[in-house]
């Protein structure tokens, strides 16, 4: 089996892919200091614990935290006996390289998006995805990355809006009953629930008049569903396009391989 595995700011997260299937998806905190042996045991204990039998012998990993990787890689190595794929790094190849300025790195989350939602919808999107920054990712016809925009995430929005005013709590994101709140709270989650409308509504529209062709919008991460309840943002939400975007790039690799 392949195990995939994205890390980002926030959250690590392990899916395992059988060919045609994710068996299961595994979430976890992002520490740089945890060990590959701490991975290891965390992994095999939710594998037990839903009584999964799984024989990984194929690794790929995408991380935007370089210092995580390392630990990582000796996982692979020394419980699944595998060099893995990692995103950007030499060895792994993309369907489809970048279009960007000289010099110019592109995170891994976005190509790993890139190459997933291209292979489900083909090209001309905007790949809008929630994380700890909120991302904007603009698939080219032949499915290469060619710029984006990275904006806030919600969560890291509304983190520093508790932290920087003393008289302002901290709130989880809803959807607000009405646009216009009547107490503190109401107003904050107003706020950010009606102003990320906005920005992902006009930040889209802008990407397509300056891309001048029809573009499809395609939402992931968590907070995807929510937003669109609000509003009409998107053509469709992938609720895992970061794990299948890994398991096209290996599929890719394996085939330029043999």
């Amino acid at each position: 089996m392949l195990l995939c595995i994205d890390c980002g700011n926030t959250n690590t997260v392990f899916a395992l892919w059988d060919g045609d299937d994710f068996v299961c998806t595994f979430r976890t905190s992002t520490e740089w200091q945890r060990t590959a042996d701490q991975y290891f045991v965390w992994y095999t204990t939710l594998l037990n614990h839903h009584k999964i039998d799984a024989h990984v012998d194929e690794v790929i990993i995408s991380s935007t935290v370089p210092r995580v990787v390392f630990n990582l890689r000796v996982m692979a190595d020394r419980y699944f006996g595998t060099r893995p794929y990692v995103v950007t790094k030499a060895g792994c190849l993309l369907p489809v390289d970048p279009r960007v300025d000289e010099g110019t790195q592109v995170g891994p989350d976005r190509l790993v998006n890139t190459a997933g939602a291209f292979d489900r919808h083909g090209g001309d999107l905007i790949v809008v995805d929630f994380g700890t920054a909120t991302t904007f990712d603009v698939v080219a016809e032949d499915g290469a990355y060619v710029g984006g925009v990275i904006a806030p995430g919600v969560n890291l929005s509304l983190e520093a809006l508790h932290q920087a005013a003393a008289a302002l709590p901290h709130v989880d994101i809803t959807k607000p009953q009405a646009v216009i709140g009547t107490n503190t709270v109401a107003c904050m989650q107003s706020g950010v629930f009606w102003g990320y409308i906005g920005l992902i509504n006009g930040l889209c529209e802008r990407i397509k008049g300056e891309y001048d062709r029809p573009m499809k919008v395609v939402g992931t991460g968590g907070l995807a569903p929510l937003f669109s309840s609000g509003y009409a943002l998107f053509d469709c939400i992938e609720d895992d396009l970061t794990m299948h975007g890994l398991t096209v790039i290996h599929r890719f690799n394996k085939d330029q391989n043999n």
